[in-house]
């Protein structure tokens, strides 16, 4: 028996690395294969070289929920890009931009780092702030009255979460963010 224990190895998380890596593609907004290994570096980096706990993933991957978040975000992203871009071409337009809070349906620390990245990469909203044990972001939105109203914008967040939901959570977590039904 030694008396100094061995310091445990890291270990990379590969789901992680691998969504560190889709959010650094499309940060920089390059698929290129230069791109893609350098987000798979900083993302091995990252997750062996600071001290994470391990997320708990207790879902499961539906690959039509994948496809459906995958497209309802390439078309949000699209749609506001070009909101945003009107936005700046009007120059006697001020927009009405205000900081707003949602109640996520979910608890998980997975489900909402996912929401909040993805609200975030969308043009037009931005998450200053996210509370882990309440499940609420809050979110600033640029121009309030282009969003449809503040219940309108609360809303795509939550249609948002919903679609990451149905992409990634198990039977049980569907059931308690009252998505499923139980089935009896």
């Amino acid at each position: 028996m030694s008396l100094h224990p061995r310091r445990a190895r890291a270990r990379p998380q590969w789901g992680t690395v691998a969504w560190l890596t889709a959010v650094w593609v499309l940060l920089w907004g390059d698929l290129s294969l230069g791109n893609v290994i350098a987000g798979v570096l900083i993302g091995l980096a990252v997750t062996t070289g600071l001290r994470m706990a391990p997320l708990a993933f207790h879902g499961r991957i539906r690959p039509l929920g994948v496809v459906r978040l995958a497209v309802r975000f390439a078309v949000d992203l699209v749609r506001a890009s070009f909101e945003v871009s009107l936005l700046a071409l009007r120059p006697r337009y001020t927009p009405r931009g205000a900081v707003i809070g949602v109640q996520l349906r979910s608890h998980s620390d997975l489900y909402l780092t996912m929401t909040a990245e993805l609200c975030s990469l969308v043009p037009g909203s931005l998450v200053v702030e996210a509370h882990r044990l309440t499940g609420m972001l809050y979110l600033h939105v640029l121009d309030v009255k282009q969003s449809g109203g503040i219940e309108a914008a609360r809303q795509s967040v939550l249609d948002q979460e919903e679609r990451v939901l149905r992409a990634f959570a198990s039977d049980a977590e569907l059931i308690g963010a009252g998505l499923l039904e139980v089935r009896a």
